[in-house]
Parts: C-alpha cells; structure tokens; sequence
C-alpha cells in the first residue's frame, strides 16, 4: 500500500507525452562497470534492481559522444551502431522492471585524463596533467552533431531519454563561462556567444529524437568559481534551454577544481535546495535539485517548501537499492542511509577502482555477492557489535541462521558511536538506527553489558570475533603522564580536555580528533545558514559563482590545537582522495597547527617535546597530548575457541588493525556472512 507521508515525493510528474511514477530522479554514477568485461551485463543487474526498487527515472553514468570526450581512454562511449547492441542489454532489464533511463552524454573537455583531450581554450585544469587543444569553430559544430547522434543512438539503444552534462566543469560548462572560454569567434566572447554551444546541443539533438523523447539538461545552478556565472547568466541559459526543447533541467553544483565541498559527509542536508527555489519561477518545464538529500523527509520537505519538481539522489541508490520502496510503504526506518563518505563510490571511481558502498558491499556487484537463503541453519555467536559484527549478524540472520550477538558495551555501534561525534559525521546516527532495525527484524539475540569467554561459546556452532581494536600506546618518555590520553578517551570517555591540546598521529583519527576539540557550538553542518558562511557562499547570489569576494564567517575555534605527524610528507595524505581536502582546509580555518616531519621525544608538566624536521629540538607547551597513533586487533577469544575446536571467523578491526576502516570491515563481513 502507498505512503500518504510523502504526497509529493511519490506523485506521478506528468511530461506530456510520458509520466514519471514519481518525483525521485536516480543521479548519474559512473561506476567504472561501463568498462568492465561483460559490464554491461552487469550495469544492467545493478540498474534493474533500482528499477525494480522504485526509482521514477534513472540515469546512467556519463557516455561521451566522441573519443575526445572520453573521461579516459577507452572509457564508456555512444558514438556508433556498434555501441547500441551492449546498451540495449541495460534498456530491456530496466523496462523488464518497469522502470524508464536515460543515457547521459558527458564530454569530459579538459577534464579527460588522456593526452588528446579538447577544450573550448588551451587552458590546462589544475587538476589535471594534460593539457587539452583549443577546439577549431569547424570541431565545435562536429562536437554539436556528435551529442545530437549520441542522442539518436540513445533511443535507438532503448532508452527513455537523455541528460546533457552541462555542469561541474565539464566541456559544457566550460563553454560557458570566461573562466575556460578565451575564443574570439562566434563560441567565444560575449555571454551570448558562449553560451550558443549548450544551446544548440539541445536544439539539435531535440531534432534528432522527435517531441516524444526525455531531454533532461544538467544546468550548473552554481559554479563556486570567482568568475563562475552570476545568477542573471543562470537565469538566461535556463530559459534558453527550456527554449531549446528541454524536458526537464536537472542542477549541478560546484565545478570539480572548486574547493567548496558539495557532496561530502560535512554538507548540511539539501544545503543548495535554496538555489533550485530561486530558479523555479523562472522556468515552466520541471526542475529537479539535488545534492546532500538522502531521506524520504528531508526530499519532502524540499518539494513541499516548492523548492523543485523533482529530487535527484545518486548515491543513496547506492546505499539502498530499494531506497523509493520503503518510502512508499512506509518503511523509512529501514533504509540504509548513505552517509556520504564518497570512500567507496567517488574515492574509487578516480582511482580507477570498481564503485560500490561503504553501507553497501553488494552496491555494484549484484551478480557476484547475494545473501541468499540457507540451507544449512546454524547457531552462531557474534562477539562485538561494531559495524563488522552488526553487517554479520544482520546478514546472517537475514539468510536464515540463528544468531547472537554479544557486545560488552551498553550499546551498538563500536566505532561508530565516536564517529557520530565528530562535526559532520552525524549521519553514522542513521547507520545505527539502520543495523539497530535490521537485528530487531531478523530477530537477532542482542546480549549488551555482556562480556564473554570461550566457555560461554561452546554450544555455537561457529563463532565470528568481530572484537575490533585497542588504540596503540606511544613509547617515550612520560606516556604514562596525566595529561597524555588516547582517542577513545577523548571521543567516548568524555576526558575533560585544556585549552591547548597536542594531537599525535595525522591520520583519519587524528583529523577527526582534532576537528572535534575545535568544533565551538552546534555543528555547522546542522546548519545551513552557519555553513554557508562558514565556506564563503554567497546566498544573495550577488556574486559570480556567488562567491567571489565573498569573506568566509567562522566561529572562534574552542581550542588550540596542534597535529604532529612522524613522515615528512602532506599532512594526512592517506585520507579521502575526493575528501581529504575538505578536511585538511576545515582545520586550516579552525587555525589548526600542522606539523609534518617530527620526532618525539619526551611529554612532561611543560608539553610535547620533539625534533622538528630540521632535527631541533622543540616543545609545544599544552594542557592535554591526545595520542592518535594508530590501534592493535582485540583477539584474546581466538586461541581459546581454537582449544575447543571451534570453528571461527575473524572479521572487522579483530581480524585486521589499521587505520580504522569501516569500509573494509563491512565489506569483509558481508562476504562471510554471504557464504557461512
């Protein structure tokens, strides 16, 4: 039966020549199985189960129209008939579900990592090492003609439509602002001028495909470039767009050089529903927002506030496969949120790795990792309910074991109850409330306070140590100090903590350690407003990429904080590849101190005293050295389970230490889980 809590999210959107069963739009995802062998196969397992979960619209990672446009070389393209046949696979399993997509056309310009790469100027990118050739007039009408046949071949291929990538800093995008646009013929110059290449794109390619045919258009609501577009220039394309023969007009936020984080953990929820609601009045065909909008209740809301027409969310289908489903029948505490820690998803996509889902293991690999039911029930016991014994024990139990999960805590969570502290990571609270559901559905034995020993396992059949990690001590002078306390003393004990504070270790832990103990107030990322000011962005849009000039309005940190780091290189340079920046500038604004290339040599009444890169002695005078230097595996239960003959699994931190890994502990998990 249907949700009545969402009347706007799950009412039918009329396109006149074609509905969409609902509001929710699946974002494009590149996924890096659009290369894969028989990719194809599975692109078209991994769309029809989002298909099948719900989805009004999906559309697909960017296919380019021509091999310049290439994000990389042999990547995913649609430029001839040859191309139609794999493509075709993915249409007839989405419709096979009853579900529409589109193909999006995506033309990479200077941001293609290949040697061959086209621009509208010769402007190398700063985040890219080649630098591309300036397009000739005559390429720039060939590049039109190649989106308008890309188009064609789309719907011969099966699809419902397209989407133009006209955002984040692609060719598109890069046409249209003055910024990467330095020609002097008919593409270049005047607003006018640049912007005639986006709009002849959708009239041509509207030529190609007939009315009867989606044309969803990527808009770039907001640049956060210094010379990005204002909002009069915003407003004009959109209405040229809709001129041009558009269906929809999607929203893109940011360019990928910005340095103004869009999607990471950090940003407020539907922190940029605000510029979709300033656009809205001026356009007559629906526009859909995006970004940061992960639950049922936060997409209502945006809708109902009359802030778009349709809501775009990409790695939610990620997290949750059947994310519109459970909406529609009322199961929103069972959505397996995404917490948008791109480690998984983007940290791999430009890495060159397969994507999948921190949250999710099976995200992308559908035919490959399936909890199917067993045949063979046992009685298992699970020992510690951090996110590897929690994806276990939920996995388990949904294949039909009997399990109990032992945790010596009061609550769930392990690691992931300190996480949901630090400023920005508040989304592990949906995690828990997510594992929290599952054992209550799959009715799992939760024993919490309770503390075990191999006696107490010896009627399992097998047993999973999931025990996780104990912080490593430091070995210098006066670790035994007062003063010296570990990270979980910090995160979960409560320690009353100085003024002055000195953080050991540079890693995830130590970043987040820091940003915790300088985080004055409420959390900005539970604020729209205070982050908006906080990075700089210009609400008013009275500024070209509304921000340029715009000064940044940060609080006062609440304390002084100091990071030491034994290597000599970047500062938490194994962080994030797509979030390591985000979280190195956060520091810089809070007034952080970094220091790289240090040895320590004693802690006593008058600080941290240590060798700086140069080999002189120094001290850095603090009330607390907080240690962040890395953890052991907690396995005391394997040697007595393997006394008794026990069959065990070791999984999570227990089974591995490390730099704490969420990711690697739930994806280890679930593949024990999916063949116990």
């Amino acid at each position: 039966m249907a949700s009545n809590k969402y009347p706007h999210l799950l009412s039918e959107l009329d396109l006149g020549f074609t509905k969409l069963k609902n509001r929710v739009l699946m974002g494009s995802m590149h996924t890096n199985l659009e290369e894969e062998r028989n990719g194809y196969e599975k692109l078209a397992t991994f769309y029809a189960e989002r298909a099948k979960g719900g989805a009004g619209i999906i559309v697909t990672g960017g296919f380019a129209p021509n091999w310049e446009g290439w994000l990389k070389p042999f990547a995913g393209r649609m430029s001839n008939r040859n191309h139609v046949k794999n493509h075709k696979i993915v249409t007839e399993a989405v419709h096979r579900e009853g579900g529409k997509i589109a193909l999006q056309i995506l033309h990479a310009g200077r941001y293609a990592y290949h040697p061959l790469s086209v621009a509208p100027s010769r402007i190398q990118a700063p985040i890219n090492p080649f630098k591309p050739r300036a397009l000739s007039t005559w390429g720039v009408r060939r590049t039109i003609n190649d989106f308008a046949s890309s188009a064609a071949l789309a719907r011969e291929a099966g699809y419902d439509g397209i989407e133009i990538m006209g955002s984040e800093g692609y060719l598109i995008n890069q046409f249209i602002v003055s910024h990467t646009n330095k020609r002097n013929d008919e593409y270049g110059g005047s607003y006018e001028n640049r912007i005639k290449f986006p709009i002849e794109i959708v009239q041509k390619a509207r030529e190609k495909v007939g009315k009867d045919f989606i044309i969803i258009y990527r808009l770039s609501m907001l640049d956060l470039l210094d010379d990005g577009s204002n909002w009069e220039e915003v407003v004009q394309l959109a209405k040229e767009i809709e001129k041009a023969g558009a269906t929809i007009i999607n929203t893109g936020i940011g360019w990928h050089e910005a340095r103004i984080p869009t999607i990471a953990t950090s940003v407020p929820r539907a922190a940029f529903a605000w510029v979709t609601q300033k656009l809205k009045p001026e356009i007559s065909i629906p526009l859909c927002t995006s970004n940061r909008i992960n639950m049922p209740n936060v997409a209502e809301q945006v809708l109902a506030d009359g802030c778009a027409d349709m809501i775009s969310m990409a790695r939610p289908f990620l997290a949750d496969e059947n994310w519109v489903k459970k909406a529609m029948e009322d199961r929103a505490d069972e959505i397996n949120t995404c917490i948008a820690c791109n480690q998984a998803c983007l940290d791999h996509t430009f890495s060159n790795k397969l994507s999948s889902c921190l949250v999710n293991p099976r995200a992308c690999h559908e035919t490959s990792l399936n909890y199917l039911p067993t045949s063979n029930k046992k009685k298992i016991a699970v020992v510690g309910a951090g996110p590897a014994g929690l994806t276990f024990a939920s996995i388990a139990a949904e294949r039909g074991h009997n399990i109990t999960l032992f945790e010596s805590d009061s609550s769930i969570g392990g690691q992931f109850n300190m996480a949901k502290k630090i400023p920005g990571k508040e989304e592990f609270y949906e995690t828990l409330r997510y594992f929290d559901k599952q054992l209550k559905l799959h009715k799992v034995d939760v024993q919490l306070n309770k503390r075990v020993t191999a006696d107490d396992l010896k009627d399992y059949d097998e047993v999973v140590i999931s025990t996780g990690i104990s912080p490593r001590r430091i070995s210098i002078e006066g670790s035994n100090h007062p003063k010296v306390v570990s990270y979980i003393d910090v995160l979960k004990n409560n320690a009353n903590i100085g003024k002055r504070v000195a953080v050991i270790g540079a890693g995830g832990i130590g970043f987040d350690v820091s940003e915790f103990l300088t985080q004055h107030g409420e959390s900005t990322s539970l604020n729209k407003e205070e982050w908006l000011k906080e990075w700089g962005i210009d609400k008013s849009y009275k500024t070209r990429g509304a921000v340029e000039g715009v000064k940044q309005e940060i609080e006062a940190p609440e304390r002084e904080v100091a990071m030491f780091q034994r290597s000599d290189g970047k500062m938490g340079a194994k962080l994030g590849k797509t979030t390591g920046w985000i979280h190195r500038t956060t520091l810089k604004m809070k007034k952080v101190k970094m220091f790289v290339g240090v040895e320590y040599t004693k802690i006593d009444d008058e600080g941290l005293h240590y060798l700086d890169k140069n080999n002189q002695p120094q001290v850095y005078p603090c009330d607390n050295v907080v240690v962040c230097a890395g953890q052991i595996s907690l396995r005391e239960l394997e040697q007595p389970l393997l006394d008794l003959n026990k069959t065990i699994h070791i999984i999570g931190g227990a089974y591995e230490a490390g730099e704490l890994d969420a990711k690697r502990a739930i994806d280890q998990a679930a593949r024990v889980a999916a063949e116990v």
